[in-house]
């Protein structure tokens, strides 16, 4: 099950595309943006990424801090980052374990794939409570941004 809006969100510890440990709490007194999506390279995870950083702009007045998460190693998300020019961490939830936590993972996916990760989108206020929560079934659907940048303000 997906978390509430309300709920205190899980914390974690996942490492970035330069190998470095990063955790929820680092951004304790900022919004984050947490985008968690299947897989790096993929058509619609690129749409979905590259909507956010091309209006990253809107997001570095709001005290805010946007994070990618997919099951991809972090050597896979360095290229993909890399790639497209992404201007927020991207990190790897490889054991999968922090997009269960969220409630957004998939039992199955396509090819018989196990844990990877939905199509998502969390807004989580400066104390760490969940402001917005969006999991998407279809991972061919993109997020609302709309209603991201709503919960954001």
């Amino acid at each position: 099950m997906s978390l509430t809006i309300g709920s205190k969100a899980p914390e974690f510890k996942l490492f970035n595309t330069e190998k470095a440990e990063v955790s929820l709490s680092d951004f304790k007194g900022k919004k984050v943006i947490i985008h968690f999506f299947p897989f790096a390279f993929t058509s619609v995870c690129t749409t979905q990424l590259c909507t956010m950083r091309d209006n990253f702009g809107y997001y570095e007045g709001m005290n805010a801090q946007v994070l990618g998460i997919s099951i991809d190693t972090p050597f896979t998300l360095a290229k993909y980052k890399e790639e497209n020019n992404y201007q927020f961490p991207l990190l790897s939830d490889f054991n999968k374990e922090v997009s269960k936590a969220f409630g957004a993972q998939y039992e199955i996916f396509a090819m018989g794939l196990k844990g990877v990760a939905k199509r998502a989108a969390f807004v989580i206020d400066e104390e760490g409570f969940v402001k917005y929560a969006e999991v998407l079934e279809n991972a061919g659907e993109l997020p609302n941004f709309s209603a991201i940048n709503e919960a954001l303000k």
